[in-house]
């Protein structure tokens, strides 16, 4: 799930990722911000999903995946739209 909260007087958006995977133990987003090298841990709540607030610009669009146990890549099912990647497969994208 993707939460947007945009602010009148800031050029920046906050952004919720939430995501539940009944196998994850670690959970984090790779591409925002066209870097696919860092990634952000997402924090695991009690009931097993996982969140992460982050900011980015408005005005941008943005291709992500998220990153299970480290090893599986998986898309956001919720997100503007998909974008096929070099890889054969496709990208989730965020448009702000």
């Amino acid at each position: 799930m993707i939460l947007k909260t945009y602010y009148k007087t800031k050029d920046y958006c906050k952004v919720k990722f939430s995501f539940k995977d009944e196998n994850a133990d670690t959970v984090q987003i790779r591409g925002l911000n066209s870097d696919w090298q860092n990634s952000i841990l997402m924090a695991k709540k009690k009931d097993g999903s996982f969140t992460v607030d982050v900011t980015l610009p408005k005005d941008s669009r943005h291709q992500f995946k998220y990153v299970v146990n480290e090893t599986e890549w998986l898309n956001e099912p919720e997100a503007d739209s998909q974008e096929p990647n070099e890889f054969g497969g496709s990208n989730s994208v965020i448009v702000l």
